[in-house]
């Protein structure tokens, strides 16, 4: 049975705190996809993985900008908001459905309706009120990323050979 971590290494090893890999460069990469192919014929070569260290260098934080943030989405995004909040709400809350006298249990779905247009109509002017007092701040929509300019495929010195002929036996 294959042991899954010995717990004595991993506190020693995590004591310093993270630290950059160190040791033999097997080869250096301007995008990540290339770095995790050499990776990827490095494992195939049943070379182990807990030796190799895929270094990004020079970091940058790159935003892309998806789309222009105006009055329409982020008011068609509020109603969708509010739309699932309310839907959660109106089922915890058992909207639409009432006991009679006689213990007989009756749906009236316009109730139901009427909380998820409540509340969606809420998300809706809760999000307007809130881009009109945030809108000189920005006016888009976008995502941030770290990506470094270049990455290194890095092993331990003691088994850069090995490394090295993993590489040579799959390529």
């Amino acid at each position: 049975m294959p042991v899954v971590s010995d717990a004595k290494n991993n506190a020693r090893r995590n004591q310093a705190g993270p630290s950059i890999p160190r040791g033999f460069v097997l080869g250096e990469f301007t995008n990540y996809l290339d770095a995790s192919a050499m990776v990827d014929r490095l494992i195939e070569a049943d070379f182990k993985p807990g030796n190799v260290a895929i270094v990004g260098k020079d970091p940058v934080l790159v935003e892309r900008i998806k789309s222009r943030l105006g009055y329409g989405r982020v008011a068609g995004s509020g109603a969708i908001t509010g739309f699932w909040l309310g839907l959660i709400f109106a089922v915890l809350i058992g909207a639409g459905i009432s006991v009679g006298p006689d213990g007989e249990l009756a749906y009236n779905p316009q109730q139901f309706a009427a909380v998820l247009v409540v509340s969606a109509g809420i998300g809706m002017l809760f999000n307007i009120l809130r881009f009109s007092f945030t809108k000189n701040r920005r006016g888009f929509l976008s995502s941030q990323m770290p990506v470094a300019s270049r990455y290194e495929v890095v092993v331990p010195e003691n088994e850069a050979a090995a490394a090295q002929k993993a590489l040579g036996s799959v390529a």
